[in-house]
């Protein structure tokens, strides 16, 4: 199981794991609902480097996600978010960043393999693929075919019918239990 880390304690962290000669994986994304497409992207992320080695996931922050997907997101806020996917077996360490691109994070980190899906295309063009390049990283497509998607999930949740009583106010008072007094039922 991971940890969520600051970005200084990370890069502190990172700079000792190298030094030992440990090879760093970095993956990154919002993961507001996590889905098995969030499982599946960081266990080929994981696959990147050796077995022993490391894998660092950058969540965006809140401003970021909310700027990034529209008003009402993110629906969990940045460090549960990082809480839960730092728990995933994948993962070694979790951080929040946020701005709207990891790349001021990798230049600072500067992992070995900077991961990203297959809905790129190619690794050209992933936005930070000159910033990693530039200091001698490598920039891969990993993980499914981008069929699952947090926000198809909240579509999907939105269209669900709702129950009867949904959206109507609770009573101000607490029910009564039961009893043999207010039942009328004696023993």
């Amino acid at each position: 199981m991971g940890i969520v880390l600051s970005q200084a304690q990370l890069a502190v962290r990172l700079a000792e794991l190298a030094a030992a000669g440990r090879r760093i994986a970095f993956a990154n994304g919002h993961f507001d609902l996590l889905h098995v497409g969030h499982l599946r992207y960081l266990r080929a992320a994981k696959s990147e480097v050796d077995e022993a080695d490391v894998l660092v996931v950058a969540i965006n922050g809140d401003a970021s996600v909310a700027r990034r997907k529209g008003p009402g997101r993110p629906l969990v806020p940045a460090a549960e978010r990082a809480e839960l996917v730092a728990a995933l077996e994948p993962v070694d360490f979790a951080v929040i960043f946020e701005e709207d691109s990891p790349a001021a994070l990798l230049a600072r980190l500067r992992p070995d393999v900077h991961c990203k899906g297959p809905d790129y295309g190619s690794p050209e063009r992933v936005p930070e693929y000159e910033v990693v390049r530039a200091y001698g990283g490598r920039t891969v497509l990993v993980g499914d075919p981008k069929d699952h998607a947090t926000s198809d999930l909240v579509g999907r949740i939105r269209r669900l019918p709702q129950p009867p009583d949904a959206g109507r106010a609770a009573p101000d008072t607490p029910e009564t239990p039961e009893t043999p007094e207010n039942t009328g039922v004696h023993r």
